[in-house]
């Protein structure tokens, strides 16, 4: 499912911007497994990546951009929008990263993220993504939903979004007190996301140029925001910086399915449960989803069509993209990124800067270690990073199955073991329900997955191709058959499953790239911060998942924003607000 993390712009912009503690601080085709038997293919086999032997076209650019992730190419696209001439390196034959999507048989699968809103709206508060897609002039076509399906331990109910829906699910499953604490929460949460959404995340920058672009821009709504809250409002904003487990102790919320509920939500956005996220996080997600007339969307043609619409709008604007162009090292002369050396042996020039769309870790590999300061170094090193995922694709057939099958399914094994623990927390994604062209006639397509969950160690040093492996792989996924099971009903065979697919953190870490096959950095809120975008190698900048705001899918496309736009003059920046009417 794959909420991702929702970007609260205000309350992190003023944050980590001008001050980060860090500063000095796809394959569509072969990223998962991809035998229909369940077994990874060899480096030899049909799926695997052709690299280019020699680079084509002009051997350098304004900026190049390594790594074609919603990050990367954000930044790209916005880049081209402004004029740069801009480059982005891929080392697999398919653009997304993460979020690619691939096709087996004819089913069309998506790879991770999968539960989207705020595609459709505009303006200062719509999603970072949405917002990018408007300035590149492209639209999204969606469907819209207001569900999905939740099975714990209690029972099983169909959760709807909304100001009152989840009412009814606490009459059932709750305290009788608990319908007065959930309201209790929503009075407290709701006046303050004016605050938390104050601030267009397409406004920031990271040099000073944002008191520009963003502070003085936005400060009349800003004051408005906290005028409208009044004095206990405006103090209650304070904590926006705060974990959100301290808004719910404050209110002295008891109820044992609300706070467990609450953690779910928090960790399926940011990977961490209330004590580890962010306030703002949480009270702009609730003002997404629990307001009248909300919604969520899921992007006609999967997830892959947020891809190629991005591509799209970067080669709108002049920006290239290479496939298959494996990024060996970045290349540092008289103290600045230059650009970036090609595994073929190729030197690609940057002339204004080089950015990493890889992780903090990976991006590190990259650089020559004479030039990286012990204390960037160490920084990295010591950050804790989320553990990894256990996938299952499956592409079978839809006789048996009920006609009102949902998209999204979450099932939670056991409260007491928490949303954090290995093998508790199963999601599930049906996408063919709403975008039919997903799958061949008659068919249904499926991904489930632990969503960060699963550890690496369990994994590490085993070889692929070895029956420990296999066993393990075969153990590990058996508590997401079961979940698909009790989603699906008896009409649901795994025997008659035609695509049967099995990622594991080792498929994370040798396609997507990731080091140890990470969801990312493992920073809770109150203890630490995401890095800025810059590094002590001038010229070289970073965005993703390993920098501010941090970990999903409006995240990263913020992160891409901002590098972007402090590539940039403030003038041109300005002129890119007023285009897109923020």
């Amino acid at each position: 499912m794959a909420l991702g993390r929702i970007f609260p712009s205000f309350v992190q912009f003023h944050h980590q911007t001008l001050s980060p503690s860090f500063k000095p601080s796809t394959v569509r085709k072969p990223v998962l497994a991809r035998n229909s038997n369940g077994q990874e293919p060899s480096s030899t086999g049909s799926v695997a990546v052709q690299e280019k032997k020699t680079f084509p076209g002009k051997q350098e650019a304004d900026v190049v951009v390594i790594g074609s992730g919603i990050a990367g190419l954000c930044c790209a696209g916005l880049l081209a929008r402004y004029g740069q001439d801009v480059l982005v390196l891929e080392s697999h034959d398919l653009p997304g990263g993460a979020a690619h999507s691939f096709q087996i048989k004819g089913y069309k699968f998506d790879s991770g993220p999968s539960l989207f809103s705020g595609f459709q709206s505009r303006g200062p508060q719509a999603n970072p993504l949405a917002q990018v897609l408007d300035a590149l002039g492209e639209s999204l076509p969606c469907v819209n939903y207001d569900s999905w399906m939740v099975y714990i331990p209690e029972g099983e109910f169909l959760s709807r979004i909304g100001p009152t829906e989840f009412f009814k699910d606490l009459e059932k499953y709750a305290s009788p007190n608990a319908g007065g604490e959930w309201q209790k929460l929503l009075d407290a949460v709701l006046p303050l996301s004016a605050a938390a959404m104050a601030l267009p995340p397409l406004s920031i920058r990271g040099d000073f140029g944002v008191l520009s672009t963003a502070a003085a821009r936005y400060a009349p709504s800003l004051l408005k925001s906290f005028v409208q809250m009044g004095p206990q409002g405006a103090l209650g904003a304070t904590k926006l910086l705060r974990p959100f487990s301290e808004i719910i102790d404050s209110l002295e919320l008891k109820d044992t399915f609300i706070r467990n509920w609450v953690d779910l939500l928090s960790f399926l956005l940011a990977g961490v449960k209330t004590n580890g996220i962010l306030s703002a996080e949480m009270v702009y997600m609730f003002a997404e989803w629990y307001k009248p007339g909300c919604c969520l969307e899921y992007p006609l043609h999967g997830t892959g069509a947020v891809v190629d619409a991005l591509v799209r709008g970067m080669k709108k604007f002049g920006g290239r993209l290479s496939l298959g162009s494996h990024v060996e090292n970045i290349v540092v002369e008289n103290d600045r990124a230059t650009g970036v050396k090609l595994r073929s042996g190729q030197f690609i020039r940057a002339k204004k800067a080089v950015v990493s769309n890889a992780s903090m870790w990976d991006t590190l590999k990259l650089l020559p270690k004479e030039v990286v300061p012990k204390s960037y170094l160490d920084r990295i090193n010591n950050t804790e990073q989320c553990e990894s995922f256990m996938h299952l694709h499956l592409g079978f057939d839809k006789e048996g199955i009920r006609e009102d099958l949902g998209i999204h399914h979450i099932v939670v094994n056991d409260w007491d073991r928490g949303v954090d623990a290995d093998q508790n927390v199963v999601l599930i994604s049906v996408p063919s329900v709403l975008s039919p062209d997903l799958a061949p006639p008659g068919k249904h397509v499926l991904h489930a997955y632990t969503p960060g969950t699963e550890p690496y160690g369990l994994w590490e040093g085993l070889d692929r191709r070895s029956s420990e492996y296999k066993t393990l792989k075969a153990e590990r996924s058996e508590v997401m058959w079961r979940a698909v099971e009790r989603a699906l009903g008896a009409g649901f065979s795994r025997d008659k499953c035609e695509v049967k697919l099995v990622g594991t953190p080792l498929t994370h870490q040798r396609f997507l790239r990731r080091n140890r096959g990470t969801y990312g950095p493992a920073i809770q809120a109150g203890k630490d911060s995401f890095p800025g975008h810059s590094t002590p190698i001038p010229q070289l900048y970073c965005c993703g998942d390993s920098t501010f705001p941090g970990i999903g899918v409006p995240a990263v496309a913020a992160s891409g924003a901002i590098v972007a736009n402090s590539l940039v003059s403030v003038s041109q920046h300005s002129q890119l607000l007023d285009a897109i009417g923020i």
